[in-house]
């Protein structure tokens, strides 16, 4: 990850739960108005924080969407091992297209 949060990482974040993954967010929205704040005010001494802080955000509602789409599995739900998916050609996408609209 070039830039973010170390402990906020993206493999960090796929082993938390939505709970967690809820508190985490609402630290970093906290941490995000602090720092605009301090920034208002010309106390802020690193701006760098700012964008870390945004980026760490857009990644926890990153990681939800995808849950909650069921493209990236809940810690919980998740099993040992998947199984691979079924490589499909263009030829057998196209041979199944065709089957559906004859069915129709």
């Amino acid at each position: 990850m070039a830039i973010g949060s170390k402990d906020l990482a993206i493999t960090e974040l796929d082993t938390f739960e939505n709970e967690r993954l809820a508190e985490e967010l609402k630290k970093a929205k906290a941490e995000l108005f602090n720092l605009r704040f301090q920034s208002a005010t010309g106390q802020l001494e690193s701006h760098g924080r700012v964008r870390q802080v945004k980026r760490d955000i857009a990644r926890i509602y990153t990681v939800l969407r995808e849950r909650e789409l069921g493209i990236r599995a809940t810690p919980a739900a998740a099993p040992a091992k998947t199984a691979p998916a079924k490589k499909t050609t263009k030829k057998t996408e196209q041979a199944e297209a065709a089957a559906e609209t004859k069915e129709a």
